[in-house]
């Protein structure tokens, strides 16, 4: 396995970080889909040894697997739209890369998790705009389009109960768009899965609810699991990512082998 690292936006810390399967086990010009992890941290951290356990789990699926170490809250004020240009340029720079790496450029995934889902869900809604375009210095959508997203226990709208506090929504948002991603959903949003805990007590599930009724509204493929019961920040739900008993949870974590089936049935379409 080759393990790469990419500065991923100019006078900043982010980066992205593959682990790519070695190009001697290929066979009949097979290209791989891709997958960028977008951990959570509440905007001012990431577990590295976390997202690196979703990225081999992915690999593990057979994806060209990376994940994102995007800007984080003191390291830029207003936060946003930072985290989303390095999330654009991560896109682009796999597209770019995309026969060296023995990637399937029709099957890039991005999956975020916690506050990753807020980036990767107002991403969804604006990959296509003209000013992200702008921002990632691109002018065709295409280039910056994800084919797929996965949101695992969400944030997707910053006045449903997480943050607390509304001077974490000023630090974060350069303007009203970026605080709720369900109200920007539109028909150009890509195939979604969704899963949550009816009860986390940190990210209150209504997070995810809302999102997956407005890509209903617009006809998006969306898959939507709900647990009944389990913490914030599950991770995988296995004992490679728990933190304490009740987030090592067999059922919840089905949600991994959901998603990949899921997946595999969005690239058969």
């Amino acid at each position: 396995m080759r393990i790469i690292r990419e500065s991923i936006r100019q006078n900043s810390n982010a980066f992205l970080q593959g682990y790519l399967k070695s190009a001697d086990v290929q066979t009949n010009q097979y290209k791989y889909p891709a997958v960028i992890v977008v951990p959570g941290g509440s905007y001012t951290h990431i577990s590295l040894h976390q997202a690196e356990s979703f990225a081999l789990n992915f690999s593990a699926k057979g994806y060209q697997s990376f994940y994102l170490r995007y800007t984080f809250e003191q390291e830029a004020m207003p936060l946003m739209p930072n985290p989303l240009e390095e999330l654009a340029n991560s896109i682009r720079y796999i597209r770019e890369h995309a026969n060296e790496f023995n990637i399937d450029e029709n099957r890039i995934v991005i999956a975020g998790f916690s506050i990753g889902g807020h980036i990767c869900s107002l991403y969804n809604d604006f990959y296509h705009t003209d000013w992200m375009q702008k921002l990632a210095g691109v002018d065709n959508a295409e280039i910056l389009k994800p084919n797929a997203v996965i949101l695992s226990y969400p944030v997707t709208n910053l006045t449903c109960g997480f943050p607390k506090d509304k001077e974490s929504i000023l630090n974060w948002v350069s303007d009203d768009q970026q605080v709720k991603a369900d109200e920007h959903v539109s028909a150009k949003n890509m195939p979604t899965f969704i899963w949550h805990t009816a009860d986390d007590p940190f990210v209150p599930v209504e997070n995810a609810l809302k999102y997956s009724i407005k890509l209903n509204e617009y006809n998006v493929d969306n898959e939507l699991h709900i647990f009944h019961h389990g913490p914030h920040g599950m991770g995988l739900a296995n004992n490679i990512t728990s933190w304490n008993k009740d987030s090592n949870n067999a059922r919840v974590a089905k949600w991994f082998d959901l998603a990949i089936t899921w997946l595999d049935e969005i690239w058969a379409k």
